[in-house]
């Protein structure tokens, strides 16, 4: 069945008690923080949210990730930062027996979280580690790699804190854990077993329950995931029952969306994290098979997909300028409700013609 997007009258902010924000592509990229980021995640905490920073990052300590928010001029407590090494390691926990000897492929961060969930960390196959976690680290150099792919050969076994293949920074899209990971993988034949980050839904489920402390883990339904990239952030979202918001500052493009199998779609869209505290217009369709949307109207036909402004629309955008349905975010909502409902019937989408859309980030 066909899920399309939502609407929120006043803002998301007043209709979700706590927003599960990714990182890398929504507050900042590499070390620079993203247009209106923290503008946005202000406003919302003055409307009563509370805000999660969840990033599949394994390399950085919450008190860096912290201090480098509080740079961007955010107020917030080191608590509120949920990395994938502090989610990996109580996986672990779970997963394996106290003082079990654990090969750690990662930064510093992974290591310490790994030893304080009461398990011994080291470094070469020869210690007989009954598993390997494999993290994140820009310095992560071939030797690692190699003594991983030699325990896990040994039978030791094989867990990730993230698979993203890629992964912003400031000069553009790098390699991430998922590629690094891959190395291993060609060497051994094996796959990790388990993965702590995003699209597993471990993350989100483990920071709705650190951030609600004695009163119990905050219900799903009143948490928000946030995040630039459909298939680590808005899969995990679907897979454990959240509803979620794309922003459009990092790795997903509006065609992207537009075309996104069921287990990518997100429930809102918005430019930036200033979606947080800005009303939704909920896309509904007509008689005539128009989706409309705000100002803004959607039909595909004959494999063509039509932007048109609204009957009710003045025909002038706010500026005076003529009113431009390419460059309404609201075309982009019902866009992607017609596509996601003309996919679900079964049409084939490859030959699909979209419209130009003409929205800055």
């Amino acid at each position: 069945m066909t899920a399309f997007l939502k609407g929120a009258e006043t803002s998301l902010a007043r209709t979700y008690r706590l927003a599960l924000l990714d990182l890398d592509g929504v507050v900042y990229r590499g070390a620079d923080p993203i247009r209106n980021a923290a503008t946005g995640i202000s406003q919302a905490e003055s409307q009563g949210m509370t805000i999660s920073y969840t990033t599949n990052n394994a390399s950085r300590t919450r008190k860096a990730v912290a201090d480098q928010l509080r740079g961007f001029g955010l107020k917030l407590d080191d608590q509120q930062i949920i990395t994938s090494s502090i989610v990996a390691a109580r996986m672990l926990r779970h997963n394996l027996h106290e003082g079990a000897r654990v090969l750690v492929i990662g930064a510093d961060h992974l290591r310490q979280e790994v030893r304080a969930n009461g398990m011994e960390v080291v470094d070469k196959a020869k210690d007989h580690p009954e598993a390997v976690i494999q993290g994140w680290n820009p310095k992560q150099n071939w030797e690692e790699l190699a003594e991983a792919s030699y325990a896990i050969g040994q039978g030791a076994r094989f867990f990730a804190t993230n698979m993203d293949r890629t992964i912003p920074r400031e000069g553009g899209i790098a390699p991430g854990n998922g590629a690094m990971i891959e190395t291993v993988v060609i060497a051994t034949g094996r796959t990790p077993e388990a993965s702590a980050g995003k699209p597993e839904s471990a993350m989100y489920d483990e920071a709705r329950q650190l951030l609600a402390g004695s009163a119990g883990p905050i219900p799903t339904k009143d948490c928000l995931p946030v995040g630039d990239r459909l298939d680590t952030d808005i899969e995990a979202a679907n897979r454990g029952g959240y509803e979620s918001l794309v922003v459009l500052t990092g790795v997903a493009s509006i065609e992207s969306i537009i075309l996104a199998e069921p287990q990518y779609r997100p429930t809102y869209i918005s430019a930036d994290l200033l979606g947080l505290v800005q009303p939704h217009s909920a896309p509904g369709k007509s008689a005539d098979q128009v989706w409309h949307c705000g100002r803004a109207g959607a039909v595909l036909r004959d494999g063509v997909l039509d932007l048109r402004a609204e009957d009710t629309a003045t025909g002038q955008a706010e500026d005076g300028r003529p009113y431009d349905p390419g460059a309404d975010l609201d075309a982009v909502r019902a866009s992607a409700c017609a596509v996601w409902e003309y996919m679900d019937r079964g049409h084939d989408v490859h030959d699909l013609r979209l419209p130009q859309f003409r929205i800055g980030v």
